[in-house]
């Protein structure tokens, strides 16, 4: 008999019980509870693991109650949400989408867990693999973007990157992927509501990545909030036991979100603890975060026969052996041993500074920008140019926000020879127009305006819906007051979500989407607007004209009455055009590219078999650069109607003037499997039509067509 189940056989039903409950400790909130002191429930056997509580000191000497004091000596692990950095705080995730890198999401992710094992964590609440297609949603934030295939790219590179090879290591974290299942698909954008999504949906759209991320071995899994089709995922047997867990294969714990399973009460499927620890333990989930059902509940449920024991003891099984795999029995201390190395923060700023930068992206150029050496006099105007607190964003981990640099700071110490002059003008959301007239008096003599405007950290994330994501506060009256005065103006837009500013897209000299980026941003936002960084990042959502369109993604189909602008009774809106301001992939750069010479090297594909399609990138511009290259596909005759475009894969050229390089994508043939009508996987034969660019503007793709034969 192993060490589990030796364990197990010499537990009560309370240390059982125990051993399913999570608790917070009180160094951060991310619920509408902030509780006390966990050390008496340590010390009788009632928690199993603790979050938001780090620090070695801190975590050595609450697990020392833990194996020293307790009648099993059974280790706790420990757990905070890591969502974008630990101390060092790298770029939101949105905005890490942008850089379409699967090598720098897992070494942002490898930096991260370094930093979080310094500081005693084992887990980390990471990564949020949620697609999402509507900007209202705050936490839009905290994932890929819009498309499956990314996601799923983004999944396989941040297990890899927090978990690496060997779960047990000093310096490794376990990850909990989340939220499963279709938390992005809220009603309305409305952080916590109902998804009302098809199975077509959950197979093409939000199951897969979380497929990926069991396929590469993530450790724990967290279910959403939501519920799917009147079902909350907390108590959703079907898509957890039957679809998680049986058919996906995922031997891991599954951990609830915060208050989840108390909030069944509020969902309307349980009258008491009892029946929404029934609920939740039926349907899958091991461990209870933060309700207290699973401690005021699940004895009670037992007793009355709504759970077995052996369900109990599975739950259980699959904790202990979470804290097995994490090395805990072996070494209880193991990620409390480590020292903070000077050299590799240094080093991990630099990395923050390098993916900051890579992340940005050059919405619009007039011209303008990289700002030219005759530019002396700049103005800098706008509430987020010296707004140090707000720069981490939403989720700053136990990054310490007075060491951020601000986009000022970032400014002056790039352009030591200019002359620069801040103002305000407004604050972010509150405040009136009071100070416009010394930002508009401050920029009239310079040679550019650099308007820094946006939203606050706080109105992103998780609770942080907007009905309109637009320029909060008095910001447009400050930027067209600035505008106004026909002096060259750069619009640096801090958010995390796209925001809906047409006006400002037209009047602009510019407009950079510069997100939230972390520790580094002043500097990341200098080095492109000076041009020692050339732009590269590129969107990984559709940018919406206006709130209307969404949700809007480049992934829709075709409809029996296809978009038309000239024809009346097709899918279109009679007051603006149905294409995006900016679709999925959009960024400029400082240098030029063109694509050219796209060929396949199979005009025929069959079952097993994968082709590679080619295409030659060229720099015909001034500097260097890089160039990211899509590969999409379009099945145009199918049993289901697919989508316009699904994309299937990417490359990167990085081009010195006047350069040239031929990409190399391969594309198998299970890739074109899709959910057929009984929603299992088909491949079916005929047509695919092959495109490749650098956007999902099929105005701009190159195409051919291969023939699949099965």
């Amino acid at each position: 008999m192993d060490r589990i189940e030796i364990l197990l056989a010499a537990m009560t039903l309370d240390e059982k019980i125990g051993q399913l409950i999570m608790v917070s400790s009180t160094l951060a909130v991310t619920g509408p509870v902030l509780p006390g002191d966990v050390a008496e429930g340590v010390r009788t056997g009632r928690v199993g693991s603790v979050f938001n509580h780090w620090g070695a000191g801190r975590v050595r000497e609450t697990q020392r109650l833990a194996v020293e004091e307790t009648r099993l000596k059974i280790p706790l692990f420990f757990a905070f949400d890591v969502i974008h950095g630990h101390r060092t705080i790298f770029p939101i995730p949105l905005a890490e989408a942008a850089l379409f890198s699967p090598d720098l999401w897992e070494r942002t992710a490898r930096e991260a867990a370094v930093e979080a094992t310094e500081d005693g964590l084992d887990l980390v609440f990471s990564p949020m693999l949620d697609v999402a297609r509507d900007p209202r949603w705050g936490r839009i934030s905290e994932g890929p973007g819009e498309d499956p295939w990314i996601a799923c790219r983004m999944a396989e590179a941040k297990v890899r990157g927090y978990q690496t090879d060997d779960l047990s290591a000093a310096n490794a974290v376990a990850v909990s992927a989340k939220h499963f299942l279709a938390y992005g698909a809220a009603t309305a954008g409305r952080d916590y509501a109902s998804a009302e999504v098809s199975d077509r949906a959950i197979e093409e759209v939000y199951l897969p990545p979380f497929a990926a991320a069991v396929a590469a071995g993530a450790a724990t899994v967290m279910p959403a909030f939501n519920d799917v089709a009147g079902v909350p995922m907390t108590a959703n047997a079907h898509l957890l036991r039957d679809v998680l867990i049986g058919r996906l294969g995922f031997d891991g714990a599954v951990i609830s979100d915060y208050n989840a399973v108390m909030e069944l009460l509020s969902h309307g499927v349980a009258a008491d603890a009892v029946e929404a620890a029934a609920l939740a333990l039926k349907a899958g989930v091991d461990m209870d975060m933060m309700s207290g059902a699973y401690a005021a509940g699940l004895a009670t449920a037992l007793q009355r026969g709504l759970v077995t024991q052996d369900l109990i003891d599975d739950a259980v099984r699959r904790v202990l052996r979470l804290k097995q795999r994490l090395g805990l029995f072996d070494d209880p201390y193991r990620r409390v041993a480590a020292t903070a190395d000077a050299f590799h923060d240094v080093e991990r700023r630099r990395l923050a500074r390098e993916v900051g930068a890579k992340s940005i992206v050059l919405l619009t150029n007039k011209g303008v920008l990289p700002l030219a050496a005759a530019a002396k006099r700049i103005a800098v105007v706008g509430p987020l140019a010296d707004a140090r607190s707000e720069m981490l964003g939403s989720w700053g981990g136990a990054g310490k926000w007075e060491e951020a640099v601000t986009i000022l700071e970032g400014l002056k110490a790039a352009l030591p020879q200019a002359q620069i002059t801040y103002v305000p003008g407004t604050e972010i959301e509150t405040g009136g127009d009071a100070g416009i007239a010394a930002a508009v008096a401050a920029s009239r003599g310079a040679d550019v305006v650099l308007l820094c405007v946006g939203e606050a950290a706080i109105m992103t994330g998780e609770a942080a819906s907007r009905a309109r994501p637009e320029l909060p506060g008095r910001q447009r009256n400050l930027a067209e007051a600035v505008l106004d005065l026909g002096i060259p103006t750069v619009a640096l837009l801090t958010s995390g979500r796209p925001l809906m500013l047409p006006w400002l897209f037209e009047r602009a000299a510019a407009v950079v989407a510069t997100w939230f980026l972390g520790t580094e941003a002043g500097h990341a936002i200098a080095d492109v607007v000076t041009g020692a960084v050339n732009p590269s990042g590129r969107l990984p959502v559709t940018w919406p004209r206006d709130v209307g369109q969404v949700p809007i993604f480049f992934g829709e189909r075709n409809t029996g009455r296809p978009t038309d602008p000239d024809q009346h009774y097709t899918s279109k809106y009679i007051d603006m055009p149905a294409t995006p301001q900016f679709p999925f992939g959009h960024g400029l750069s400082y240098s030029r590219f063109a694509l050219a010479d796209l060929h396949v090297s199979a005009e025929v594909l069959r079952p097993g078999e994968t082709l590679t399609v080619e295409v030659a990138v060229a720099n015909t511009g001034a500097v260097a650069g890089e160039e990211t290259v899509f590969l999409f596909i379009r099945d145009p005759v199918a049993s289901v109607a697919r989508p316009l475009l699904e994309l299937k894969g990417m490359a990167k050229a990085v081009l010195a003037p006047g350069g040239r390089q031929v990409l190399r994508l391969p594309l198998a043939a299970d890739a074109l499997k899709f959910p057929g009508l009984d929603l299992k996987p088909v491949l079916e034969a005929g047509d695919i039509e092959i495109l490749v660019g650098t956007n999902a503007d099929r105005t701009e793709l190159l195409s051919t067509r291969i023939r699949v034969e099965v």
